[in-house]
């Protein structure tokens, strides 16, 4: 039988999400700190409900790791110090700041909320705002001008489409600095391969040490902070067998009170009903991350030993759930699987076809380690790029996708990436 549909044999779940867990949505989206806090306030106001943290309790036991070498999580007394000292974060920290007079509306809320499910770790969006409008059915001015906003936000330059785009919104944040140097800052930010052009100015070195302030990512201390994360799934090769399991170890136990209900106390049979309302869900939003965890490792098995990452639209497991591929997204988001190859993103296995098994994922991954190894001094150009990647991947490109590819990443120009350089060196 192929390993697909053993997988499928083990997928007790039902496709639909279940009445009860739609009402208790906040506990499948949030990560598992948020998740316990989530349940304390629903326990602040139930008197069934009795909760007891499982973060907080027995450490040595609950902090084993899987996999021995994993390259993210390091001692225990590493992890106790992580988990102790709980830090927001980049989508907590964001959608906290989703308030007037920035977003006044619910349509601005709305907008919002997807741009920052399309910001990557390094804070960066990197969507196309045309679907992305026509998909929330407004028009695409009207979305990027609510992205536009993100510039007044925190951390300072995030949601913006490159470098440039990030320099102008956290530019927006110097206040304090004269009409002349803002107008002579923005030139040169438009044009910061050629900065060395504006160096006679008056105002030059000026606007160059505001600059060089400016942090690029802008969400680079946030994806330092998650450096440490808890897994929701545990996928482990045990003898050539691939086992999918839920890390519910640091789930909070929840347990309703023995409390004798009278027939005509409507307040307390509601709240009895709540409490077992609050179980259910629970336990539906261990089912739903174990089916997710299931048909990554179906659609992805090749990765998971050894290969690349293929083609996995989010609609797939939106139309296995009968849910929206909005409310997955924001499901998956800013939980991780643990494997024997790291601990990865979920939403990082959602990739698009580049050509046949060939994913854009596997062709951003190849760029990324292009540019680390290039030489600074003769930055790789996207057509010295283009080449590279048909050699290896044998597939034909065109030199604007290496280009759409290289923006999405935040990667700068070969002449741009060169005059970074060399304003690092002098910096340094």
């Amino acid at each position: 039988m192929a390993q697909g549909a053993k997988l499928r044999q083990n997928l007790g779940v039902k496709n639909k999400l279940s009445t009860t867990l739609k009402g208790w949505l906040p506990i499948l989206q949030s990560n598992v700190f948020e998740m316990e806090e989530t349940i304390n306030e629903y326990a602040k106001e139930n008197p069934y409900i009795s909760v007891t943290s499982s973060i907080a309790q027995d450490f040595s036991s609950k902090l084993k790791k899987p996999y021995p070498n994993s390259p993210v999580k390091n001692s225990i007394s590493d992890k106790i110090e992580s988990l102790s000292i709980y830090e927001k974060s980049l989508y907590e920290t964001l959608t906290d700041q989703l308030v007037p007079p920035l977003f006044p509306t619910p349509i601005s809320v709305r907008v919002a909320l997807d741009i920052i499910d399309n910001i990557n770790e390094e804070g960066y969006f990197e969507a196309d705002e045309n679907e992305r409008a026509e998909s929330l059915g407004i028009g695409v001015e009207e979305y990027r001008k609510i992205r536009q906003r993100f510039a007044y936000l925190e951390p300072k330059g995030v949601g913006a489409i490159d470098i440039t785009e990030s320099f102008l919104f956290q530019l927006e944040d110097c206040s304090e600095i004269s009409d002349g140097l803002y107008s002579l800052c923005v030139k040169i930010i438009n044009d910061l391969s050629h900065h060395n052009d504006y160096s006679a100015l008056e105002d030059y070195t000026g606007a160059m040490k505001v600059i060089k302030t400016f942090k690029n990512p802008p969400a680079l201390a946030f994806s330092q902070k998650e450096a440490s994360v808890i897994p929701d799934i545990l996928v482990i090769d045990e003898d050539g067998e691939i086992q999918v399991r839920l890390n519910d170890a640091y789930y909070p136990s929840v347990v309703i009170e023995d409390i004798k209900v009278k027939s005509s106390d409507q307040y307390l049979k509601t709240k009895l009903k709540e409490a077992r309302d609050l179980i259910d869900a629970l336990d539906m939003r261990k089912q739903t991350i174990q089916k997710i965890g299931l048909m990554i490792v179906e659609y992805q098995y090749d990765f998971f030993k050894g290969g690349e990452i293929k083609p996995m639209k989010l609609k797939d497991i939106a139309d296995e759930f009968g849910h929206s591929p909005s409310t997955i997204s924001r499901a998956i988001s800013n939980k991780y699987l643990e494997c024997s190859r790291g601990t990865l993103s979920i939403k990082s296995f959602f990739t698009t076809a580049i050509d046949g098994d060939t994913s854009n994922a596997s062709i951003k991954d190849f760029i990324g380690e292009l540019i680390k190894g290039e030489n600074q001094k003769k930055p790789l150009s996207d057509i010295k790029i283009l080449e590279l990647i048909e050699e290896k991947f044998q597939l034909k490109m065109v030199r604007r996708t290496i280009t759409k590819y290289r923006k999405q990443l935040n990667i700068a120009s070969s002449s741009e990436r060169k005059r970074l350089y060399e304003i690092s060196v002098k910096t340094d």
